[in-house]
């Protein structure tokens, strides 16, 4: 009998492999095989029976089959059961259902279908307390008639509760009456505790906020027609942000820091009643991820810019009057003629919305800097203004009219990834102050210099470094800075690309007709900051530009991150992990 050879197609040779080794990995795809397969099939199968729980208004079995299927499906079905139950006057199932869908492209369109749906009255079913007068009268008059206490007998019929509610699932469930034994009491002590410990108004030294959490609870808010709640406005208390936290596997990107409880100041602002800081605050952070999805990315500013014209006349008058020393009481005279020379200056905003609180509080901060270097507002004892600090020796000429520029912009010691990249770090105080000398010329042209004098460079360098100081003596500067973190975040979601990692797609954040804030006056022009002060029987006049420019790019490059050897910062990411975070719960400590 003649072998038959082996097709050479069909031979096969992996070395170091063993015909044992090689029967049991095909036995192993085979068995994947068949698990994925019956999946498939058991998915395929649910379909219709999810279709008939649902025509039959078993919500709640719907439900429990939707969560056993595939993602896409069970997004579908989620959808489907949730428009069910509104149309069956569930409201409250219904957007209970809607949370659970995790996409939020999907739950957007879901809820924007809803709300055109027609809707039957609340609560249908069942009888309310006015109903039951028929009902035991018909009783009382049909059945034995004599036996009831009304006609004399012993029997009595009164109204009970049904013995059922309805879940938020849409599941009936029957109430069971319980004694209210000692065990129950306590049982019961411990919860009205846990209730109070988790108080949002509580101070906590990290509390973590999950975005696409907020953003599905503010999208129920609102579809339900409810406004949203006070501490999704203030970010449920933060101060700062001091981590931030992403997590695929739920679908979560969060950012943490210490939080406390909060009221509004003499401004109108929200505050920390611990120490007066301000707290951070949705809309900010919504102006600044609207700005990057239009931008990209880019820096954003504020400028407060004299006009040439005015310097030109301003310099003028300055040189006329210098040759006489004012005479007592002509100063106030004489400084409110020299402003009103330079007149108003132009208020000039670059890559942020002009009508947002966010422009309104980087112009405020910066024109008040500007106040307190040059004497018209006190600063701190470490921080002089510049016209105190110029010294004229006799006989030695004035500094020229030049015009100080002094700006705000970012300055943070570090910023740690861990080395997975799904947690960072952000250290340092985030604002610091830079300075500039720019020439004038006769015509009041400002000219870049690129440099700064020493007692210019003084006072940016004693702002920086007493910033805390002053952020705590006005509040203005912390909010700033607050601001200036959440632009940092914003820009370490796009440039690691976080919001795609952990599956997050903000729909309503990033759309202002889904979730509008409010517009305030634009501010054009500003007061001329502009003072003048005698060293010697000299006229020394200062004036002021600059601004505040944001650019979180430099900070957040790729070679500009730390890398946390240690492992601290996955640590902190596994204390804070939201796995056992109930579904509607989006901050915790």
């Amino acid at each position: 009998m003649l072998a038959r050879p082996i097709p050479a197609r069909l031979r096969l040779r992996l070395p170091g492999v063993s015909c044992r080794e090689l029967f049991v990995a095909c036995a192993m795809l085979g068995f994947a095989a068949y698990v994925l397969s019956t999946t498939a099939r058991a998915a395929a199968e649910s379909r219709p029976l999810i279709q008939d729980q649902i025509a039959a208004g078993e919500f709640g079995p719907a439900l429990a089959a939707a969560r056993e299927q595939s993602a896409v499906e069970r997004e579908s079905s989620f959808a489907e059961i949730a428009k069910a139950q509104l149309r069956a006057g569930a409201r409250k199932a219904a957007y209970d259902t809607v949370a659970e869908i995790a996409d939020g492209r999907v739950r957007s369109r879901v809820l924007g279908e809803m709300a055109s749906m027609p809707v039957e009255a609340e609560g249908r079913g069942g009888m309310t307390m006015a109903q039951w007068g028929p009902l035991i009268q018909m009783i009382t008059s049909t059945i034995q008639p004599d036996t009831w206490d009304d006609n004399g007998g012993e029997g009595t019929v009164q109204p009970f509760n049904n013995g059922v509610y309805v879940d938020a699932e849409g599941v009936m469930r029957r109430i069971k009456k319980v004694e209210d034994t000692d065990y129950l009491a306590e049982m019961r002590r411990a919860a009205m505790h846990e209730l109070v410990s988790d108080d949002v108004r509580r101070s906590s030294p990290l509390r973590k906020v999950s975005l696409p959490r907020l953003e599905r609870e503010i999208q129920l808010r609102l579809a339900a027609g409810e406004p949203l709640d006070e501490e999704m406005q203030v970010l449920a208390g933060l101060k700062r942000v001091q981590y931030v936290l992403v997590y695929p596997e739920t679908g979560d990107v969060v950012v943490a820091g210490p939080a406390s409880d909060w009221r509004l100041d003499r401004e109108r602002r929200p505050v920390s009643v611990d120490d007066g800081q301000p707290i951070m605050r949705l809309d900010h952070l919504l102006v600044l991820l609207r700005r990057q999805a239009k931008s990209g990315g880019k820096a954003f500013s504020c400028s407060i810019v004299p006009t040439e014209e005015g310097l030109a006349r301003a310099q003028k008058f300055a040189d006329a009057s210098s040759s006489t020393p004012l005479q007592p009481g002509q100063r106030g005279k004489w400084l409110e003629e020299l402003r009103k020379q330079v007149g108003r200056q132009n208020v000039v905003f670059e890559g942020i919305d002009p009508s947002s609180n966010v422009a309104q509080v980087l112009l405020a901060a910066d024109h008040h800097m500007k106040l307190i270097g040059i004497g018209l507002e006190p600063g701190t004892l470490k921080v002089p203004s510049y016209l105190s600090m110029i010294h004229v020796e006799r006989g030695q000429s004035p500094p020229a009219l030049d015009v100080l520029r002094w700006w705000f912009t970012l300055k943070y010691d570090a910023l740690v990834a861990s080395a997975e990249r799904d947690a960072f770090e952000i250290r340092g105080q985030g604002v610091q102050v830079l300075s500039e000398n720019e020439l004038l010329t006769e015509t009041g042209q400002e000219i870049h210099t690129g440099k700064s004098d020493v007692l210019n460079a003084q006072f940016a360098k004693n702002f920086t470094k007493e910033f805390p100081a002053l952020a705590a003596k006005y509040p203005l500067y912390a909010d700033l800075r607050n601001i200036f973190d959440l632009a940092l975040i914003v820009e370490l979601l796009r440039s690691e690309d976080l919001v795609e990692h952990a599956g997050w797609h903000p729909t309503s954040f990033c759309d202002a007709a889904a979730l509008p804030i409010a517009a305030e006056s634009v501010p054009r022009t500003v007061d001329t900051v502009i003072n003048h002060r005698i060293v010697n029987r000299v006229n020394v006049v200062a004036a002021v530009s600059g601004g505040v420019h944001v650019d979180p790019r430099v900070v957040v490059k790729r070679d500009s991150i730390q890398t946390d050897g240690r492992g601290q910062l996955n640590s902190e990411r596994q204390r804070s992990v939201p796995a056992a975070v109930p579904l509607r719960s989006w901050w915790w400590d």
